[in-house]
């Protein structure tokens, strides 16, 4: 993806540095500043800035970075503005480049970069993982960071001093007061420490190469990104708005909770802002969606899912509140139609030569989901307040709160497909 892409919502760089990405030195000159996921800048000296257009500026990044060809596939320049001020640009992951793609990546500071904001994501809990998640993931953040894990060294006090480099901060808490003040170096490891050291001596090294820490990081940064593709929404663009809370007590108050919509080529999932856990996982195969714009009433996105509601199948309705709503809906529709030309292509593609050593590693269909009990990739769905209704016949029968109107025809088919009822175990695709 070459061109510039509008506001997703995830936070990045900038909103620690709130610093702009354009400055203005002379008539016809400027400073470009574009954010990596390391939170670096790559600045550049940019002549006639408004004749630019996106494929030249991002091909002066790549250049400036010495990145290959596959960069103009790999990344995209996004136009982040956290706080509706002067947006800052970032060179990121093309939400539109596809999970089995980066396992045939080579170079090592292209996966360095996909690491770095994958690595960025889990720390700052954007993508809700299980502690055995995050403990193997920081595990092979401590490899590239410290190392080889030496038996005998004092391994574990470089962990604890930096224990908000390899783990989210939700899981690096010790406690406070007086406790924490006597708890000293040598004092017994917490939980997510202990099982941070445990996974980090397993890391296994590159069989024949070399162990030091000048060795080649490309093995590590490839197995943190087959990791990470086990959570389903990896890679995807982040969007901010808010769901109806369910009614509880006596005067069944409700309310809104804040969410974070997170969609990739997969599907849609709905992320408890607070919590970090998900609400909602749906593949495009078992939704329906539509907007409302500002001119009709509030923005909303609009999810249609199949449910049961005291043992009746149903038809779901999802309101998720957010000014970009719009925004989503085209993002969704794009996805589909993407996947939709990826499967006509796909037959007629040819593969030959030898076995690559990418083509030796577990297909997103071969590998195994995550299905732990109360894992936090799980729908919640008794956390959210849908509308539900039913078909009979050519009506609608009502359920509580009724609806004058059916839902929309828009879906991954285009209005030819057919749901399956959705469990929450079941209703997630892992990468």
């Amino acid at each position: 993806m070459d061109g510039t892409e509008g506001n997703a919502g995830q936070p990045g760089p900038a909103e620690r540095s709130h610093r702009s990405s354009v400055s203005s030195v002379g008539a016809r000159a400027a400073d470009v500043l574009v954010y990596l996921a390391d939170d670096t800048v790559v600045p550049l000296a940019v002549e006639n800035l408004p004749s630019l257009n996106a494929h030249e500026l991002h091909r002066a990044v790549r250049e400036v970075l010495q990145l290959p060809d596959i960069a103009l596939d790999v990344f995209a320049l996004w136009l982040v503005s956290p706080l509706l001020d002067e947006p800052s640009l970032q060179f990121r992951r093309n939400v539109f480049f596809p999970k089995r793609r980066e396992l045939q990546i080579h170079d090592e500071e292209v996966l360095r970069l996909l690491y770095e904001e994958a690595k960025g994501n889990v720390l700052a809990a954007r993508y809700p993982c299980d502690v055995e998640d995050c403990e193997a993931l920081g595990a092979l953040v401590c490899r590239v960071q410290l190392g080889p894990y030496q038996p005998g060294q004092p391994t574990a006090c470089a962990v604890r001093e930096k224990l908000d480099s390899f783990l989210p901060t939700h899981l690096c808490k010790r406690g406070h007061g007086l406790f924490a003040a006597l708890r000293g170096r040598g004092a017994k490891a917490g939980p997510g420490e202990q099982g941070l050291l445990n996974a980090y001596c397993k890391v296994k090294e590159a069989a024949g190469g070399d162990s030091g820490r000048g060795a080649s990081l490309s093995t590590h940064y490839r197995a943190y990104l087959l990791k990470s593709h086990e959570l389903p929404f990896y890679g995807c663009a982040f969007f901010h708005g808010e769901v109806d809370k369910p009614a509880q007590g006596f005067l069944h108050r409700g309310g809104r909770k804040p969410v974070v919509v997170a969609i990739s080529l997969e599907g849609v999932h709905v992320i408890d802002s607070r919590e970090k856990h998900v609400l909602l996982g749906l593949r495009f195969q078992e939704l329906s969606w539509d907007h409302t714009s500002p001119e009709e009433e509030e923005s909303v996105l609009w999810l249609e899912f199949d449910g049961d509601n005291e043992g009746t199948p149903v038809n779901r309705l999802l309101k998720i509140y957010s000014k970009q709503a719009e925004l989503m809906s085209g993002l969704i529709e794009y996805c589909i139609e993407l996947n939709q030309t990826s499967e006509l292509a796909a037959p007629q593609e040819t593969v030959s030569g030898p076995p690559s050593a990418a083509s030796s590693l577990p297909s997103s269909a071969q590998r195994p989901q995550l299905q732990r009990q109360g894992s936090v990739v799980c729908s919640r769905l008794q956390h959210l307040s849908t509308i539900d209704y039913v078909e009979e016949g050519q009506q609608i029968k009502r359920v509580k709160p009724k609806r004058t109107t059916s839902f929309f025809s828009r879906q991954l088919s285009m209005g030819q497909g057919s749901y399956t009822v959705v469990q929450p175990a079941d209703s997630l695709e892992q990468g």
